[in-house]
C-alpha cells in the first residue's frame, strides 16, 4: 500500500490551505525526509517533508484551495505497482474526499474544491497560469520551448515532459529556429528564495536566475527582488517567439504585463486576505470599539532611541520606536490590568500573562506576530525580538507559536505620514494602540516660542470590558512613560 500523502494541519485554527509549490515532480522518486511540498495557509508556510521513499504521484495542482487533512497524492514504494487510474486507490483511503473528475479528462481524484481540467484546452491554474510538472519546465528550458502555448497530456490537462519533448521534435524537424525564452518563466525551484520573494518577483517579472541573494546562506530576500527590478526597469524585456504560430509565419513579441494587479482584475479572496477580512468584519460586528487620540511630546524619547543606537550598534542591535512603544505598553498593561483582558461569553478575563503582538505588513496582508512576556523583557531584547519576528514575516518563516496568544496589539502607520487613525481590536482582546509619524510642532516655554517633537497615539478599545476613563488612564500611562523614557530602561 503506497504511502498517503495528506494536506498537513497547522495549528488548531487552521481552516484551509494550498499546495503552493510541488518540489517533486509529478513520477518523480523521492528520499525519506527530502522536500516534498510549500503548504500555504491563512497565516504561514511550510515546507513538508516526505514521509517515505519512492515515486511521487501527485493528486491535486498547486494554489488549489483545500482544507487540512484533504489527500492530495500517494507516495509509491520501489517495485510497487503504480496503477494508470489512482480513482480508487484515493477513494479507499479512509477520510479522502471523493475522485472529482470529468468525461473528457483521464479520471484523476482531486480535493474537495478542483476537478480535473479539459484535455482539450490548457490546463491553468490560478492568475491564468499554465500548469506544468517541474521536470517539464526545467526540460523547456533547456530545449528551448515556450511550454505556455502546448496541450498538457498529464494529468488534468498539465505540460509532462513528453509533451515538450515532442514540441521540441517537431521544431527542430521543420527546421524552426528555437525560440528566445522568457526566463522569468523558467523553472527555479532549486534556487535558496524566500517565499516572500519568490512571490513578489513573479509579480516584478525578475528572473530568479539572476539574482544575487544576500541573505543567510546566499538566500534571496525582498530586498534583492526589489533591487533587481528597479534596475531591469532600464531594460526593454526579451521578445518571446509563439511556437503555436504556423510554420513560416512571422511572429510578433509577446508584450510583458505590468507588474502587480491591474485595472480590472479579479484578485482571489482566499488565504490570509481571505482571513483578515473575515476576523476583522467579525471584531466590528462583536464588539463595542471606540478610539481615542493622545498626544505625547516625543523630545526626549527621540533623544533616547539614538544614545541607544550609538550605544548598541556593534552588537548590531537597533531599537525602533515602536520598539520603545511597546515597553512602554507593556509596563501600563501591569498597572492597568483590565486593558490586558479578554472578553467571553459570560465573563471578562484579566490576563497574568502580558503578550504584546505588532502589527506587520506584508504584500499579500496584515501578520500580527507576538512578543511573548513583554513585561518582562527591556528594550534590548524587545528590538533583538521584533527584529527577528519582523525578518521571520517577512521571509515567510514565522510559526504558529509566534502568532498565538497575543493579549494587545501595536500596529504603526507613523512611517507613511499618518497622523491618526482608527485600529481594529484582534479578538479576544480588548485594545489595540496605534503609533502615528512624529511630527516637528511649536510649543510654548513662558512666553518663548520652542521647536518640540510630537506624536498622536491612538488607542481602540472594547467598550464591553472597560469604559472611557479607564480607558484614557492607561493610554495617558504609555504617553507618561515615553514622555519620561528614563522609566523604559528600569
Amino acid at each position: 500500500m503506497p504511502t498517503a500523502i495528506y494536506l498537513t494541519k497547522v495549528g488548531m485554527t487552521m481552516s484551509e490551505g494550498v499546495v503552493a509549490q510541488w518540489y517533486a515532480a509529478d513520477g518523480a522518486t523521492i528520499e525519506k525526509g527530502a522536500l516534498l511540498y510549500r503548504l500555504e495557509t491563512e497565516k504561514v508556510e511550510l515546507e513538508v517533508d516526505a514521509d517515505a521513499a519512492g515515486t511521487v504521484k501527485q493528486l491535486v495542482a498547486e494554489n488549489v484551495t483545500l482544507a487540512p487533512g484533504d489527500l492530495i497524492g500517494f507516495i509509491f514504494a520501489a517495485g510497487e505497482a503504480i496503477p494508470a487510474d489512482l480513482t480508487a486507490l484515493a477513494q479507499a483511503v479512509p477520510g479522502a474526499a471523493p475522485a472529482l473528475v470529468t468525461a473528457s479528462a483521464p479520471a484523476r481524484p482531486l480535493g474537495r474544491a478542483v476537478a480535473a481540467a479539459s484535455a482539450a484546452s490548457i490546463a491553468r491554474g490560478e492568475g491564468d497560469r499554465v500548469l506544468a510538472s517541474p521536470a517539464a519546465r526545467r526540460l523547456a528550458k533547456e530545449l528551448r520551448v515556450d511550454f505556455t502555448s502546448l496541450l498538457g497530456t498529464g494529468p488534468g490537462g498539465r505540460v509532462v515532459e513528453a509533451d515538450v519533448r515532442v514540441a521540441s521534435q517537431a521544431i527542430t524537424a521543420s527546421a524552426q529556429v528555437a525560440d528566445v525564452v522568457d526566463l522569468g518563466a523558467a523553472d527555479t525551484r532549486d534556487i535558496k528564495v524566500s517565499p516572500l520573494a519568490r512571490r513578489l518577483a513573479q509579480e516584478l517579472g525578475v528572473n530568479l536566475a539572476s539574482v544575487r541573494g544576500t541573505g543567510p546562506g546566499g538566500r534571496i530576500v525582498k530586498e534583492d527582488i526589489e533591487t533587481a527590478a528597479a534596475a531591469t526597469k532600464r531594460v526593454a524585456p526579451p521578445l518571446r517567439a509563439l511556437p503555436s504560430a504556423p510554420l513560416g509565419a512571422s511572429r510578433p513579441a509577446a508584450v510583458r504585463p505590468p507588474a502587480g494587479p491591474q485595472a480590472g482584475d479579479k484578485i482571489a479572496l482566499r488565504g490570509m486576505r481571505k482571513t483578515i477580512a473575515t476576523r476583522m468584519l467579525q471584531s466590528l460586528q462583536s464588539s463595542a470599539q471606540l478610539t481615542m487620540n493622545m498626544e505625547v511630546r516625543m523630545d526626549d524619547c527621540v533623544k533616547l532611541r539614538e544614545q541607544l543606537i550609538a550605544e548598541w550598534s556593534e552588537e548590531g542591535v537597533k531599537p525602533s520606536y515602536t520598539d520603545l512603544v511597546v515597553r512602554a505598553v507593556a509596563k501600563a498593561l501591569a498597572q492597568h490590568p483590565r486593558m490586558n483582558s479578554a472578553m467571553g461569553e459570560t465573563e471578562i478575563a484579566l490576563l497574568r500573562d502580558i503578550h504584546v503582538g505588532i502589527a506587520v505588513a506584508l504584500d499579500e496582508g496584515l501578520v500580527v506576530p507576538v512578543i511573548r512576556n513583554a513585561a518582562a523583557l527591556d528594550v534590548k531584547e524587545i528590538a533583538r525580538e521584533s527584529a527577528r519576528l519582523v525578518r521571520s514575516a517577512r521571509d515567510g518563516k514565522l510559526s504558529m507559536d509566534d502568532y498565538s496568544g497575543g493579549t494587545f496589539s501595536v500596529s504603526t502607520l507613523g512611517m507613511f505620514g499618518v497622523d491618526s487613525f482608527t485600529p481594529i481590536i484582534n479578538p479576544p482582546q480588548s485594545g489595540i494602540l496605534g503609533v502615528n509619524r512624529i511630527r516637528d510642532e511649536v510649543g510654548w516655554e513662558g512666553e518663548r516660542p520652542v521647536k518640540r517633537k510630537a506624536m498622536n497615539l491612538s488607542l481602540t478599545w472594547d467598550h464591553r470590558v472597560l469604559d472611557g476613563e479607564p480607558a484614557a488612564r492607561f493610554l495617558a500611562g504609555v504617553r507618561d512613560l515615553l514622555e519620561a523614557p528614563y522609566r523604559l530602561l528600569v
